[in-house]
């Protein structure tokens, strides 16, 4: 990519992609200006020229204490500055003295973090997973985990909000220490009521799995959030503490696809396998998106998909729902369910889990 196409990366990811995140506008359209930044990008391998990485990668030296002058404007580390004309000077100083580790992040970061409040969406299609196999027993295997916080869906607290304003509760009891998830339920479809499953087994594959209790990959997984965002920030250390009490198991696999047959194969009798993705293909090629499908269809595998509509849906797509006013359809979410050769649309999405449209 030539600079100049760098720096118009930068400008429209800013423009189009953090609107609600205005220190991101702002830095966006600072490091655009700046060669550092464009010359960060550039050495960055061709896959791996994403701007969310290079603000993730910001990100984290900010909440690692050593960048103190770009801290200043982020609200995670405690900062109260407003972006002003002091912003570029101190993303250039972050950009000259760290730039080793923040190459490092470009080269061999990912920003995929399984976002846990898509488990707004993941718990009542477990429940449609268990209604269609007749299973009470489940074994997860969730296909590019990160730190697998999506395996411990079954323990989180969720809130519902009709269109009338009710709330309706489900999953784990409030008990002030489970992970918290409000989204508003959007439509006439009926709530699952209590779940006739559980899940007895927790797996997760990824090239690069994350332990939720390594600090330093904790706050890589801090680092992806918006610096705004106090609500997602708790939500991701509950659900990190959460996990940590919980029978999990993460398998580092350089070839995640073909992993997927030998852990269906140790499966023990009595127990459903089912695989999850959410937001993964997106990272795919398309060749790995077709094998994953080849083999999902070779093993039998039921497999709940939360994807980009084009990825997750092979035919004709389901309506998307009426929003509310201040959300987008940009990166709604389609949830499928692939069983014994038929694909059942469920549900749409937020992408982070702030609203639900299903589809019954």
């Amino acid at each position: 990519m030539h600079h100049t196409e760098l720096r118009e990366l930068l400008l429209r990811f800013g423009r189009d992609g953090c609107a609600q995140e205005p220190l991101y506008v702002a830095l966006c359209a600072v490091a655009a200006e700046n060669d550092r930044a464009v010359a960060l990008l550039a050495e960055a391998p061709p896959e791996q020229r994403k701007v969310n990485l290079l603000l993730a990668a910001l990100h984290e030296r900010v909440l690692a204490g050593v960048a103190p002058a770009l801290a200043a404007y982020y609200a995670s580390a405690g900062g109260t500055r407003a972006p002003d004309a002091g912003l570029a000077a101190a993303l250039d100083d972050c950009l000259r003295r760290e730039w080793p580790t923040l190459l490092a992040h470009l080269r061999h970061g990912a920003t995929q973090t399984n976002e846990v409040a898509r488990g707004a969406a993941i718990w009542p299609a477990l429940c449609t997973v268990a209604a269609a196999t007749g299973a009470r027993d489940l074994a997860l295997l969730d296909l590019g985990c990160s730190a697998g916080l999506n395996l411990g869906v079954d323990r989180l607290h969720l809130r519902y909000r009709r269109d009338d304003g009710s709330w309706h509760e489900r999953g784990a009891a409030h008990d002030g220490q489970a992970a918290e998830v409000e989204a508003l339920w959007l439509g006439d479809a009926a709530l699952p009521g209590e779940p006739a499953w559980r899940l007895a087994q927790r797996d997760g594959l990824d090239p690069a799995p994350i332990a939720v209790d390594d600090a330093d990959g904790l706050r890589w997984l801090q680092a992806c959030l918006w610096p705004h965002d106090a609500r997602r920030r708790e939500r991701l250390a509950r659900a990190a503490a959460q996990l940590q009490t919980l029978p999990v198991t993460l398998t580092r696999a350089d070839d995640c696809i073909a992993a997927i047959a030998p852990w269906l194969a140790a499966v023990p009798a009595g127990r459903q396998p089912v695989l999850l993705t959410s937001w993964v293909l997106y990272y795919f090629s398309a060749a790995d998106v077709a094998r994953l499908r080849a083999e999902v269809d070779r093993l039998g595998l039921p497999w709940l998909c939360g994807e980009l509509p084009a990825l997750s849906a092979r035919g004709p797509l389901p309506s998307l729902p009426g929003l509310p006013a201040d959300e987008s359809a940009a990166s709604a979410t389609l949830w499928t369910l692939c069983h014994r050769g038929q694909e059942q649309h469920l549900a749409w999405s937020h992408p982070h889990g702030r609203w639900v449209h299903w589809l019954g």
